[in-house]
């Protein structure tokens, strides 16, 4: 008995010591944030894109045959009228040829008839045969002019055909692709170059289908070349597909430069284009990694406050998302301190240490207006 009152006094003796000995604080962990972006940062949107000529023909044969020979490669600049190609021209030379004999043929028929209608004429009129003789003759003379103008028809027709086995540049550019090789049969029409013709050049770029009514045609954007970084040439939406594209589920858009750029980039060249993103422009936007679902369904992103340093969950509004970045419409003020990735594990009021992508802390007093909410919501 007394064993076991001697036990409970010890024990009781060790809770009471460990009460009062002080909880110790949770370390602040470190955040990896991003300052919430601005209006320029929201309404800014890069898309990729190539840069091609504003004018781009397809050159091909008017008539079918066999290729026999070609005269420049892809990568070879071209003059209007230049020799790009000939076909076989045997059977366009017979048949040119046969519509000349055919024309002669009808010439000589119509002289012949012309012949016929003066002699009968000056019968009649010594009123050697009959009225309706003469009107007869009048008849083959008119058949043998219409058939003597289809005859020359016909040979311009065949002489035309004869030229087209000839393939000649329409313009002054640069041949950007070859289809067809010496040897191989073609059809009238079937592609055999691709010219790009010197002059304007534009950029290729694919609109997202989410924000399509946010693009114009003649809206200004900048173009940034992947080779020459920092540097941007103005440009203007000059094209937009009026249907998307049926996989990539995008609109084909086509962004014109003026003179000077299009003397300073190469065809083929890659590029950025920088627009504007349309209706959500004005708004603010975050990382996607930034937003958590909060638990009413809606949206939320977490903040730190740049004076206390400690977390704090903000309902917001978003509007369409980006390839990158979202922008939210309301609940959130520009220059907020929003924790790019990992708010999943925080709770409301954790005391943290907020870092940038290069591991750096930044400094948590100071950095936010003074006449703004400490933790990132609106008023």
């Amino acid at each position: 008995m007394y064993g076991k009152t001697a036990a409970a006094l010890v024990i009781s003796a060790l809770l009471a010591g460990c009460g009062s000995e002080p909880v110790p604080e949770a370390t602040p962990r470190p955040v990896l944030v991003e300052r919430a972006g601005g209006r320029a940062a929201a309404a800014a949107m890069a898309l990729p894109g190539e840069i091609r000529a504003r004018e781009e023909s397809t050159l091909s044969f008017r008539v079918g045959g066999k290729l026999v020979r070609r005269h420049v490669d892809p990568g070879a600049r071209v003059r209007r009228g230049d020799l790009l190609a000939e076909l076989d021209p045997g059977d366009q030379r017979l048949q040119a040829r046969s519509a000349g004999a055919q024309a002669a043929a009808a010439e000589a028929e119509l002289e012949r008839a012309r012949a016929d209608h003066e002699r009968y004429r000056r019968l009649a009129a010594e009123q050697l045969v009959s009225r309706s003789t003469l009107d007869a003759q009048t008849t083959a003379l008119r058949a043998a002019e219409g058939q003597a103008r289809a005859a020359r028809a016909q040979l311009d027709v065949a002489r035309n055909q004869a030229g087209y086995t000839e393939l000649r540049a329409p313009d002054d550019g640069v041949i950007t692709e070859r289809q067809a090789e010496a040897g191989q049969v073609l059809a009238a029409g079937q592609a055999v170059y691709a010219l790009a013709v010197d002059g304007g050049r534009e950029v290729r770029i694919a609109l997202p289908e989410s924000r399509i009514d946010g693009f114009r045609i003649g809206q200004e954007v900048a173009v940034e070349l992947w080779s020459a970084p920092g540097r941007r040439w103005p440009g203007r939406i000059r094209e937009i597909a009026p249907a998307a594209d049926p996989q990539a589920r995008t609109y084909a858009a086509r962004v014109a430069l003026d003179d000077e750029a299009a003397g300073a980039v190469a065809l083929g060249q890659s590029a950025r284009v920088y627009l504007d993103g349309g209706a959500d422009a004005s708004a603010t936007s975050v990382p996607l990694s930034a937003v958590q679902r909060g638990e009413d369904g809606g949206a939320v992103v977490w903040v730190v406050d740049p004076k206390e340093g400690v977390t704090r969950r903000v309902a917001v509004e978003l509007g369409a998302f980006g390839p990158e970045r979202v922008p939210v419409l309301s609940g959130l003020r520009p220059g907020a301190l929003v924790v790019a990735a990992g708010g999943h594990l925080l709770r409301e009021g954790q005391a943290v240490v907020p870092v940038d992508r290069d591991n750096r802390p930044l400094a948590s007093a100071g950095d936010a207006p003074a006449d703004e909410p400490p933790a990132g919501e609106t008023r």
